[in-house]
């Protein structure tokens, strides 16, 4: 009897011990309870719906949309790739990949894929593909109609297939054997000497290991006797932190604290230092920054600008100030998660928006400039947090117009330049090459003949304009006026493509040149009227200006009256 008591209480205890830890576990850890109702919940409908919805659901789609939903609610950075998309992630992380080298897109009219880009001694461009090469088959497998083509062409390095193509200007299909490749994009993809010893270096990513391809370009450019440099950013989306700082380090001294992050987690806090003795401390410095100018860039860019050791030039920075660290999950699978902010030298962050605190419709937008906070150089210039880099001399970005856009968008540049390489095996050196008169005439002749058409944005508003006067009561009284705007707005090709000539001429040279000289080739063309570029070499050949602009403007002092009698 005692025995069966002691049962009963022991019995008795464990239920008050089981509530207490239960309640314990809703009350004082509330968020625990939380994510472990939820996680209930989220299994519950998933099988619920399997079991009793109206149609067979994909598990793999569904769950997978409820992750992409969750994580992008939260920021685009943090992202999630299941097993069959590691070779992506790898190749976003190492900057390379198994496959041919090439840019490609699908064209919706042929219904088939078209080589945009091969990238300069990759498998694309040694066997013989060239832009406007259209994709017929792989292994005798047809690709009309498959968008993509990408996966299939991508592979285990060192496998190999067929590749049947149509070119335009050749009556038989053309066939390739290709061997796939750890596709290395540029790094460096152009670095030259200016005038009056001015060096450039374009550097297009920190993914990968550029770090080494830039000393050995910054040597270089050294032995052939530089005294002064420009690095552009502009377009790098970043990549590799550390990459970011060991290239700052070859222009700042060893032991500089260039980065802290800050995270939740202890390991997700950091100081990053310069490790190693620099390259060279004294020679003057510009960075060409653009809009697409982002992440690891701007540590650099940053970095440079907080430290007083280069002048930044061009538009505003991306502004992404947040780190992100892949995190193993079960099955293969592999989150890539924002873990912390990073600081530049200074002390400010770069992040330019919120993704915490969001709009009642679940919009992000920039940080405005009234929020941010006044941060110091080390010489004591005044720079702000919140919102990317701000140059120290800032340059007007031309807009493109709107008819430019369109000739793009309907391949009608892409598919001149295709017909202009028909016809010319050889052209100048990009520096030397241009697009004539007379080849501009032949570009107007083909969009004429493709009956070619075009959204004009002052038609447009002209039109919302005259339906909301008539709305509201005024059309009839101002009739007269919209007759001459409208005669005055008349859709004319022949006036656009003469008024916007250079920018279409420019569009033009750059995508014949590429099919010649690559990226290499392209850029070149784009440094010949480039005002960012310009301003650079006009702040680098003042040395007075140079220096004045990276030390504290001194302010004169105020006189002060002496005191009269009155």
């Amino acid at each position: 009897m005692k025995r069966f008591s002691k049962i009963r209480w022991i019995a008795a205890l464990l239920v008050v011990v089981g509530a207490v830890v239960f309640l314990s576990f809703k009350s004082g850890d509330s968020r625990s309870f939380q994510i472990a109702k939820n996680l209930d919940i989220f299994n519950s409908i998933v099988k619920e719906l399997d079991m009793f919805y109206v149609d067979t659901i994909d598990p793999n789609k569904t769950i997978r949309d409820g992750i992409d939903a969750m994580l992008y609610s939260l920021d685009p950075y943090t992202t999630y790739y299941p097993e069959e998309d590691q070779s992506e992630l790898e190749m976003m992380l190492k900057n390379s990949y198994g496959g041919i080298g090439s840019i490609i897109r699908y064209d919706p009219k042929l219904k088939r894929t078209v080589i945009a880009e091969p990238y300069e001694h990759m498998p694309a461009a040694e066997v013989g593909l060239k832009a406007g090469d259209i994709l017929l088959d792989i292994d005798g497998k047809d690709l009309e109609g498959n968008k993509d083509v990408s996966t299939l062409l991508k592979g285990q390095t060192g496998t190999s297939f067929k590749l049947r193509v149509k070119r335009p200007g050749v009556d038989k299909p053309l066939v390739f054997n290709i061997v796939r490749r750890s596709i290395q994009l540029p790094f460096i993809p152009y670095y030259t000497v200016l005038d009056n010893n001015i060096g450039y270096i374009n550097l297009s990513t920190f993914s990968g290991n550029p770090s080494k391809e830039f000393k050995q370009a910054f040597l270089d450019l050294k032995k052939q006797g530089i005294t002064s440099l420009v690095i552009d950013l502009r377009n790098n989306g970043g990549g590799s932190l550390e990459e970011s700082i060991e290239i700052a380090n070859f222009f700042l001294p060893r032991g500089k604290t260039l980065v802290t992050t800050k995270g939740k987690i202890a390991q997700s806090s950091n100081s990053y230092k310069t490790l190693r003795e620099p390259l060279d401390l004294e020679i003057p410095l510009a960075v060409l920054v653009n809009s697409g100018t982002a992440s690891a860039s701007e540590i650099l860019a940053g970095s440079l600008q907080d430290l007083d050791r280069a002048v930044i030039i061009g538009n505003r920075t991306f502004g992404k100030g947040l780190v992100q660290t892949p995190r193993p999950l079960p099955y293969g699978a592999t989150m890539k998660i924002t873990t912390s902010k990073y600081y530049i030298p200074s002390g400010r962050c770069v992040q330019a928006i919120d993704y915490k605190h969001r709009n009642e419709d679940g919009s992000v937008g920039r940080i405005p400039d009234s929020l941010t906070t006044v941060f110091h150089t080390a010489a004591g210039r005044e720079v702000r947090d919140g919102g990317g880099v701000t140059p120290d001399i800032e340059v007007k970005q031309d807009k493109l117009p709107n008819i430019l856009y369109y000739l793009v968008n309907d391949n009608l540049i892409f598919d001149y330049a295709t017909q202009y390489c028909l016809k010319h095996p050889t052209i100048p050196s990009p520096e030397k090459f241009e697009v004539t008169d007379a080849d501009y005439a032949d570009f107007k002749a083909m969009v004429k003949k493709a009956d070619f058409k075009y959204d004009q944005q002052t038609e447009k508003i002209l039109k919302n304009l005259k339906e909301m006067a008539e709305f509201e009561g005024y059309l009839t009284d101002a009739s007269e006026e919209f007759k001459i705007l409208e005669k005055k707005l008349t859709h004319n090709l022949d006036r656009d493509l003469n008024h916007f000539s250079k920018e279409i001429k420019n569009m033009i040279a750059d995508e014949i040149i590429k099919r010649y000289y690559y990226q290499r080739g392209s850029i070149i063309q784009q440094l010949k009227d480039d005002d960012g570029l310009k301003e650079a070499v006009k702040v680098l050949n003042d040395l007075p200006k140079y220096k004045e602009m990276l030390s504290v403007p001194v302010v004169p002092a105020v006189k002060k009256e002496s005191a009269k009698p009155v």
